[in-house]
């Protein structure tokens, strides 16, 4: 049995694939603790894994702005202190980052103390929390055909994003009663990742009544404190009553995803691979603001692979008609669908865990910058 550190927190996109790697690292008899951020993401999402042991850890993430840099300064400190006085007293085999700031101390440290690191990048554009500390890594793991240029010393390997096990496509049927929609209406799911998003909340409320005379019902997961809650009904042109669902949250993605016709998302790379496992189709509308713009390389990707279509947010004027021109056209769905299937094969987490089981044996190597420095 190893010891395993798994720091994860600060959105859901790190968060999740860190919770489906602890789960088969503790499938092979291994001990494993997740590091979070004190979000209330986090916490939110971790409430479904008692049985994950968890421990929080201070941080804050970086901006160039005057008062965020000066947090991120004073967060990084103490989350340097806490790692060090943590990793002295629990001494695991390896820790293993799934970016961001938040997790960064923990890697510092351990480097520092010779206890083996890993880290995972999910975007096709490494965001710069990961071009930092790649150097500090004994693994880089990276999306399949991504390169990160100038790392030394470091063994790379290619992998997709691991997908927590509950996550996978249900029969439609069963995930449209655990949601409570219509089994004949055309579904169309609104996802903004695990923090929602503004303009994807504010486009719906603007069509939603066009959306309903076409007979659509609409399912949107507007983010916490970001949208109202309930239910709404309209009038269709066939006059039947469809229905609109408003939530803060949803942490049964599975049923989501599984019932919906159509996904309308943006394109962090947790979300896409948990399409992909769902094989559901998707309309892409990538967050202009992401760092180095990597939600639009994401998105491409997915486009490319046909899992589903992009529209930029300036063009959001067209969605409706892209929306409407998708959801009706049941092969151009049965495509996406045969595509996504073909993408779902990869077994992400199965690789990384074999991985890191060899990094950690006693057989293995030692690394070879202390060999070149000794």
């Amino acid at each position: 049995m190893k010891r395993f550190l798994i720091a994860c927190g600060g959105t859901g996109g790190h968060l999740s694939p860190g919770i489906a790697l602890a789960e088969d690292l503790m499938a092979r008899g291994h001990e494993v603790t997740l590091l979070i951020s004190r979000k209330k993401v986090d916490t939110r999402l971790c409430e479904k894994y008692p049985h994950l042991a968890i421990a929080r850890i201070p941080g804050a993430p970086f901006g160039w702005r005057p008062g965020v840099l000066a947090r991120c300064i004073w967060g990084q400190s103490h989350s340097l202190v806490f790692s060090f006085r943590y990793l002295r007293q629990h001494r695991p085999d390896a820790i293993v980052g799934f970016g961001g700031f938040t997790n960064a101390g923990m890697v510092v440290a351990g480097r520092l103390l010779g206890i083996p690191v890993a880290l995972h990048e999910a975007n096709r554009v490494p965001g710069r929390a990961i071009r930092l500390l790649a150097d500090l890594a004994r693994r880089l793991y990276l999306p399949p055909g991504v390169r990160l240029p100038g790392i030394r010393g470091v063994l790379v390997r290619h992998t997709g994003l691991p997908v927590r096990r509950e996550i996978r496509r249900l029969p439609r049927s069963e995930a449209r009663q655990k949601l409570g929609v219509d089994p004949e209406q055309k579904l169309l799911v609104i996802f903004g990742g695990s923090q929602g998003s503004g303009p994807l909340n504010q486009w719906i409320e603007d069509n939603l009544a066009a959306l309903a005379r076409e007979g659509i019902q609409v399912y949107c997961v507007t983010g916490l404190g970001k949208g109202r809650e309930g239910v709404r009904e309209f009038p269709a042109q066939n006059g039947s009553v469809v229905r609109a669902w408003f939530v803060p949250f949803c942490d049964d993605v599975a049923s989501l995803f599984s019932a919906a016709d159509l996904v309308l998302s943006r394109a962090g790379a947790g979300t896409l691979a948990e399409l992909v496992r769902c094989q559901t189709p998707a309309l892409l509308v990538p967050y202009p603001q992401a760092a180095d713009n990597h939600q639009l390389a994401n998105a491409r990707y997915f486009e490319q692979q046909g899992g589903g279509i992009l529209i930029e947010q300036p063009a959001l004027n067209t969605l409706k008609q892209e929306v409407l021109d998708m959801i009706f056209n049941d092969w151009l769905l049965n495509k996406f669908r045969g595509n996504l299937c073909r993408m779902s094969q990869e077994t992400s987490s199965a690789v990384i865990v074999h991985d890191l089981e060899e990094l950690t044996s006693a057989t293995m190597s030692p690394d070879p910058r202390q060999s070149a420095a000794a």
